[in-house]
C-alpha cells in the first residue's frame, strides 16, 4: 500500500506543488467557492502541532470596517518601511505590490493562542514560541491545500500587529501570526515575485553546517 501512494508522479507533482506555492500579491477579484475553502481550511485538522495544542486562531475578515482598518494598518506600516531605505532600494520598493489586500475575496487573520490549556503545556514548557511554530506549520499545510485547488495565498507582514489585535478585538493573549489574502492568482509562476522585481535573489543551495 505504502509503495503504491509514493509514487515517482506523487513525487514529481509534490515537487511541482511546492515550486507553485507563491507568495501571491496579484489576485483576480473572482470569488472563491466556499466548499472549495472549507476544504483547505480542513488542512489545520491535520497540521501537527506541540503537545497537540492546537493553538491556531482564525478570523474571516469580510465587513467593510474590518477590512477597511486592515488596508489603513498595512498603508501605514508600508510607508514606514519604504522611508527605512533609500536610493535605487527606495525606488525599487516604492514599485513592488506587498499586498493583494484590495483585490483579494477572501482574508483571513490567524492568531496563536498563547495561553491555551489544550496539550497541558507539553513541549511548550522550555520553549513556548513552539505553539506560534505550530501555527506556522498549519499555515504552510493550508498554502499547498489551496495551491493544490489553484488557489493563491498571500501572507501580509508589513503589519502592526498590536493595532490589528485591537482593530479585531481579540483576547489579549491572541498574538497576530498573519493576515492572509486568498483567491485566484492573475499569473502562475514557479520563480518568488521578489526575484523577478530583482529585489532579491534564491539560494540554489542549502547551507548546511557540520559540528
Amino acid at each position: 500500500m505504502q509503495d503504491q501512494a509514493f509514487t515517482e508522479d506523487f513525487r514529481t507533482q509534490f515537487d511541482l506543488l511546492m515550486r507553485l506555492r507563491r507568495d501571491v500579491r496579484r489576485f483576480r477579484t473572482d470569488p472563491v467557492d466556499e466548499a472549495v475553502l472549507t476544504r483547505c481550511l480542513d488542512a489545520f485538522l491535520l497540521a501537527p502541532s506541540v503537545g497537540l495544542s492546537e493553538p491556531w486562531r482564525v478570523i474571516r475578515v469580510e465587513s467593510k470596517a474590518a477590512r477597511d482598518a486592515a488596508l489603513k494598518n498595512f498603508q501605514t506600516a508600508n510607508a514606514d518601511a519604504l522611508a527605512g531605505y533609500s536610493g535605487e532600494k527606495a525606488q525599487l520598493y516604492s514599485g513592488l505590490k506587498l499586498s493583494g489586500m484590495q483585490e483579494a475575496p477572501v482574508q483571513l487573520a490567524v492568531f496563536c493562542d498563547d495561553t491555551t490549556s489544550k496539550g497541558q503545556g507539553l513541549g511548550a514548557g522550555t520553549m513556548p514560541e513552539m505553539r506560534r511554530y505550530s501555527v506556522v506549520s498549519a499555515i504552510t499545510l493550508f498554502w499547498l491545500a489551496l495551491r493544490a485547488q489553484g488557489l493563491g495565498l498571500g501572507w501580509v507582514s508589513i503589519l502592526d500587529p498590536e493595532q490589528m489585535n485591537t482593530d479585531l478585538n481579540v483576547p489579549d493573549n491572541w498574538r497576530l501570526i498573519g493576515y492572509f489574502c486568498v483567491g485566484w492568482p492573475e499569473e502562475e509562476s514557479d520563480t518568488p515575485e521578489l526575484e523577478r522585481a530583482g529585489w532579491e535573489d534564491r539560494d540554489e543551495t542549502l547551507p548546511i553546517e557540520v559540528r
